[in-house]
C-alpha cells in the first residue's frame, strides 16, 4: 500500500513539472508573436505599444481600441450609411494625420457588434476607407453611450420628433459622453486634418469671444468634461441653434476662466487646458464659409493651422459643391489631403460633398 502511494506521489509530481515546462514553452511562443506583431505590422499597435486589436479570441470594443484617451473620436449621428465625400475625406484626412493613433468612428446606422471578424466586415462596407487599417468602426448606441453620464436622464426624457436640431444637440451629447468615457481628440466630420494637434487637452477658440464646439481634446474623466454634460441638462434649450454646442462650451469655459485673451497668435491657457487661436482650426470663419468653393491666386499656406472646418451646415442645400478640374481650393486640399476619397470621387463621378 505504501509503495503504490509513493509511486502516484511520484507520478502526480511529474505531471505537474510537464504541465509547468508546457506552459512556459506557450508563454514564450506568445511573447515572441506579440513582438513580431508589433515590429511586423506597427500601424495595428496604439502608441501607447499595446497590441489589444490584434487579439483575435475576444470581439474588439472602443475600450480595446482607445486605451489611455490617445484615439481620435468621429460620430455618424444619422443612420445613413453611403457617406458623402466630405465625411470619407474628413475620416480619411485624420486616418492619415494621426496614423499612430486609432480612429473610432461611431456609426449609427452600424449593427450590434456580434463576432470577431466585426473590422474586417465593416471595412467592407466603406472601401474608399479600407486600406486604412487605424480606423475602427463602431455602433453607436446613445442609451449605452449614455449610461454613467448626466445625459442619461436628459435622453429618457427628451423626444426627438419634437425637437428641431435633433441631429446636432444628439451630436453635441455623444461627444460629451465619448469624450468623458474614453479621452483622446473630437472631431466632426467636415474637418480636413492637415498636421497634427500637439496639445493634449484643448479647446479651440472659433473666434475671439466664442469657443468651438467641433475640435476639442482632453484626457478621459477630465472634470470640464463632466460640467458640460451637467450644463447640457440643466440649461437645456434644443430649439436654439448651436445653444448646445459652441454656446455651452463657451459658458463653462467663462465660468472657470474667463475668456481668454489672446496675444497676437498665440494660444492661450485655461488651468491645465491650452486654448487654441482661432486661426489654427478656423482660417477661414463661418461667414466666409463660401470661400472654400472659390478658385485662389496664389493658393494658401495654412502654416498657423492644423485643420479647417469646412462649415457644411452653412452648405445645407448643398448649392457648393467639388467639380474635378475646377481649381478651386476645396478641390486642392481634397487632393492634397484626402488623395483616396478625391481618387474615387473621380471614378465616379460626384460631386456633392
Amino acid at each position: 500500500m505504501i509503495k503504490h502511494k509513493k509511486l502516484l506521489a511520484i507520478l502526480l509530481i511529474l505531471v505537474a513539472f510537464a504541465s509547468f515546462i508546457s506552459f512556459k514553452s506557450i508563454q514564450k511562443q506568445n511573447r515572441i508573436t506579440e513582438v513580431l506583431f508589433r515590429f511586423l505590422i506597427p500601424n495595428e499597435a496604439p502608441a501607447d505599444g499595446n497590441v489589444r486589436s490584434l487579439e483575435t479570441s475576444n470581439i474588439l470594443t472602443p475600450n480595446d481600441v482607445l486605451g489611455k484617451g490617445n484615439g481620435i473620436l468621429m460620430l455618424e449621428i444619422s443612420d445613413r450609411m453611403d457617406l458623402p465625400p466630405l465625411v470619407l475625406c474628413s475620416v480619411e484626412s485624420a486616418a492619415r494625420v494621426y496614423s499612430r493613433r486609432p480612429v473610432a468612428f461611431f456609426m449609427r446606422g452600424l449593427p450590434d457588434i456580434n463576432s470577431t471578424d466585426y473590422q474586417e466586415k465593416a471595412r467592407k462596407r466603406f472601401p474608399t476607407l479600407s486600406a486604412f487599417d487605424n480606423i475602427y468602426y463602431f455602433p453607436l448606441r446613445m442609451d449605452k453611450l449614455y449610461s454613467d453620464t448626466p445625459l442619461l436622464t436628459w435622453y429618457k426624457k427628451v423626444n426627438p420628433e419634437k425637437e428641431m436640431y435633433w441631429i446636432h444637440v444628439s451630436s453635441d451629447a455623444c461627444r460629451f459622453a465619448s469624450m468623458w468615457k474614453y479621452g483622446g481628440l473630437y472631431m466632426d466630420t467636415d474637418i480636413i486634418s492637415m498636421r497634427p494637434i500637439p496639445n493634449k487637452n484643448f479647446l479651440a477658440g472659433q473666434s475671439y469671444d466664442v469657443c468651438s464646439s467641433s475640435v476639442f481634446g482632453l484626457a478621459p474623466h477630465h472634470k470640464f468634461t463632466w460640467e458640460c454634460m451637467e450644463d447640457f441638462v440643466k440649461n437645456y434649450k434644443g430649439e436654439e441653434w448651436g445653444y448646445q454646442g459652441p454656446g455651452l462650451f463657451t459658458r463653462v469655459l467663462l465660468r472657470w476662466c474667463g475668456m481668454p485673451k489672446f496675444e497676437s497668435t498665440a494660444d492661450a491657457r485655461c488651468g491645465d487646458i491650452s486654448y487654441l487661436h482661432p486661426e489654427r482650426l478656423y482660417p477661414v470663419p463661418w461667414n466666409s464659409w463660401r470661400r472654400y468653393f472659390e478658385v485662389w491666386n496664389p493658393l494658401p499656406t495654412f502654416n498657423d493651422s492644423y485643420s479647417l472646418h469646412l462649415w457644411n451646415f452653412m452648405n445645407k442645400k448643398k448649392e457648393q459643391t467639388v467639380f474635378p478640374g475646377s481649381n478651386t481650393l476645396v478641390e486642392y486640399l481634397f487632393q492634397q489631403y484626402c488623395p483616396t476619397t478625391y481618387a474615387s470621387l473621380l471614378n465616379n463621378n460626384v460631386k456633392h460633398l
